[in-house]
């Protein structure tokens, strides 16, 4: 009698076990992340943590890009062999580049594991820093917020990744940013997706870039005016830890190859820094710092030869 209780309650144990992992790994494959950006290779500035989410975890990742990327025909100087097409005049240039630039944007997405794109189609009209030239002028505004509520209200995220609005930054991945804090806003807040916004910083560099909010701005105000959250993409793997996620950044960040200024950046960016908005609810911190925790883990069994 004491043994056929013993085997039952072990019996049941396991069951009780395999219900909790099930319920683990069904809970990472269902965390869901939208990256809200305004050019083709914008996803480059947390290309590793978007990789770590798909791979890893098993999350989703979708990606909503805002602008065609016509505008970025002046650097395209090497690409235009590749291609076989004079990308670097203005008038050939805006005629290619919007097709050139999803097919790089998708190739890249395959390697990051993106599960949808959202292309918005907007004008990419030229290099600024002021943000109210795509906002003003040449961006249907309401159109933009009007399909990232749909996409946002269609998939229910967890997380929405944007580029850190600094004023030197260009002006589009500001106005993505300023779009993308607006429609998260206005959702119900038991609807609201935790938003983040990314930069990448160097080892080495103790200057700690401080922001804390965009002036004339209100949405873009943080909790605290440096990045509460970070992925190492030095962290070592593979035989005798001589490879790191790196080589991740550079193989997404290659097939972006009309873009050679962008290209230029290859094997550049330590970390993957995440600053955490005043508009979030307070408890999604704990629930931010878990998931980053996680992807500190290193999958990979080392081996031995």
């Amino acid at each position: 009698m004491k043994n056929h209780l013993k085997t039952t309650l072990l019996f049941f144990g396991f069951i009780f076990f395999f219900n909790l992992l099930t319920i683990a790994q069904q809970k990472d494959t269902a965390l869901k992340v939208l990256v809200v950006i305004a050019h083709p290779d914008d996803e480059s500035g947390f290309a590793c943590t978007i990789y770590k989410i798909t791979h890893d975890l098993k999350g989703q990742v979708d990606i909503c890009l805002i602008t065609n990327g016509e505008g970025g025909y002046k650097y395209s100087t090497l690409a235009e062999d590749y291609y076989g097409m004079e990308l670097t005049d203005e008038k050939i240039g805006r005629k290619n580049l919007p097709t050139i630039r999803k097919r790089e944007l998708m190739n890249a997405g395959k390697i990051l594991g993106i599960t949808s794109f959202y292309m918005l189609d907007q004008m990419d009209n030229k290099y600024t820093l002021n943000e109210k030239d795509p906002l003003d002028t040449t961006w249907d505004v309401e159109f933009v917020k009007r399909r990232l509520n749909q996409i946002m209200t269609k998939t229910h995220y967890d997380y929405v990744l944007t580029l850190l609005p600094t004023p030197g930054t260009h002006g589009g991945h500001k106005a993505a940013t300023i779009l993308a804090l607006e429609t998260v806003k206005k959702l119900k807040p038991e609807e609201r997706p935790i938003i983040l916004s990314g930069s990448m910083g160097i080892k080495g560099d103790t200057s700690r870039l401080r922001f804390s909010e965009l002036k004339g701005y209100p949405n873009t105000k943080m909790k605290v005016d440096s990045a509460i959250f970070s992925f190492n993409r030095l962290t070592p793997f593979g035989y005798m830890n001589r490879l790191n996620y790196k080589l991740i950044a550079s193989w997404e960040l290659a097939e972006h190859k009309s873009q050679g200024a962008t290209q230029m950046y290859i094997n550049q960016g330590d970390y993957e820094n995440f600053w955490y908005y005043a508009i979030n609810d307070d408890a999604g911190i704990a629930k931010t710092k878990a998931l980053f925790e996680r992807l500190k883990i290193v999958p990979y069994k080392p081996k031995k030869y």
